[in-house]
């Protein structure tokens, strides 16, 4: 049995991957820096990007691709409520986004007005580490509450990423997460990822998660 699935595997993420080159290709042509953001459920991802908006406005134009498992729109409608465009790719229950969705998402947002796209992933910490979606980065979101030892129970999602956004800091008086601790399993995996402690409650640390970004959107329009 395993003989005949792992090439039928294979097959289709080789597929995806061809078509994740085309997204980057096009996202570069239209001089967009996109940003694949995935975390477990209820890490914050959504919190974060409505930040991002409200902190980048005026100075980065930014569109959204929201990943949902079913059809609902309550993502999205909170981005388009904070003022950027916004679409719904429905994954009909699968546990990730594929390329291909990406690309479905890409053919509805106004490219040649954007200098930023984020990806909202579906809510996981395991499928999504093994598909390109096309996108120039990828970050993962981590949460205080979910505790410090993610790095080492769920390795694949972080041996591929360019930053960890640590969310949700104004809890760490109230629960038992070493920063420390947490930074090292990320290091072990992934020296040069950038680690940024954030609070979008508070907005400790966002300076620092945008000024990244920028960084990053600059590079990108350069090329």
């Amino acid at each position: 049995m395993t003989s005949i699935n792992v090439p039928i595997i294979q097959n289709i993420l080789q597929a995806n991957d061809f078509v994740a080159e085309e997204n980057r290709k096009i996202f570069s042509d239209h001089h967009i820096f996109c940003i694949n953001i995935m975390a477990a459920p209820g890490a914050g991802k959504t919190a974060l990007i409505l930040k991002t908006i409200e902190l980048l406005r005026g100075s980065v134009r930014i569109g959204v691709i929201e990943g949902d498992t079913a059809s609902v729109t309550i993502d999205s409608d909170k981005v388009v409520l904070a003022g950027a465009p916004a679409v719904q790719v429905t994954t009909a229950g699968d546990c990730h986004m594929d390329a291909m969705m990406v690309r479905k998402g890409m053919e509805q947002l106004p490219l040649d007005e954007l200098d930023l796209v984020i990806i909202e992933n579906i809510g996981n910490l395991i499928c999504p580490a093994e598909w390109d979606l096309g996108s120039h980065s990828n970050t993962l979101i981590a949460s205080i509450a979910e505790g410090d030892d993610k790095p080492w129970k769920y390795p694949n999602i972080y041996r591929n990423l360019n930053a960890v956004v640590v969310t949700k800091t104004d809890l760490l008086p109230y629960v038992d997460f070493n920063l420390e601790h947490f930074s090292q399993g990320v290091n072990i995996l992934n020296p040069d990822v950038d680690i940024f402690p954030t609070s979008a409650k508070t907005g400790a640390g966002l300076d620092l998660w945008t000024d990244w970004l920028l960084s990053q959107i600059e590079a990108a329009s350069r090329a």
